[in-house]
């Protein structure tokens, strides 16, 4: 069974708790690692610099505390572990996340709903298939208010 490595549980430990609920649960079924969870203002701004985020500090949801927003990626046992490239196997992770994040908020353990960084306005369709959307942030989960 996956487990997290101290330093992945530490990133993911300065995120809200519905974020650590939703991937605890991840975690038992598909392995990833967290990249990321609350980001500094250093960060946040050298991150807009390079392209990395198009927001400035204190604007990303990374740059509150805790942290409304994780970066992770599916972590796969062979060398590459991370498909950085491979947007079809990031957005099949994705779509499982969100399919845990959905039941867990049915089942009234999480408050919020996730939203991925492929698919921003939540229609379904992936930023590279969508006229309405153009930043592709694969990694990338956030929470959003229920209506």
């Amino acid at each position: 069974m996956p487990k997290f490595s101290k330093a992945s549980q530490g990133k993911l430990n300065t995120c809200h708790e519905d974020l650590v609920t939703i991937f605890e649960e991840v975690i038992w079924i598909r392995d990833c690692t967290i990249i990321e969870g609350f980001r500094t203002e250093e960060v946040q701004n050298e991150y807009l610099r390079t392209g990395k985020s198009q927001l400035r500090f204190p604007q990303s949801k990374h740059n509150q505390f805790p942290s409304m927003a994780v970066d992770v990626m599916e972590y796969h046992p062979k060398k590459p572990h991370l498909h950085w490239s491979k947007i079809d196997e990031i957005e099949d992770f994705a779509r499982f996340v969100i399919g845990v994040a959905d039941s867990l908020l049915d089942a009234g353990a999480i408050s919020h709903k996730i939203r991925w960084g492929g698919d921003w306005d939540m229609d379904g369709e992936r930023v590279d298939k969508d006229p309405d959307e153009s930043f592709f942030d694969g990694p990338h989960f956030e929470l959003v208010e229920v209506d």
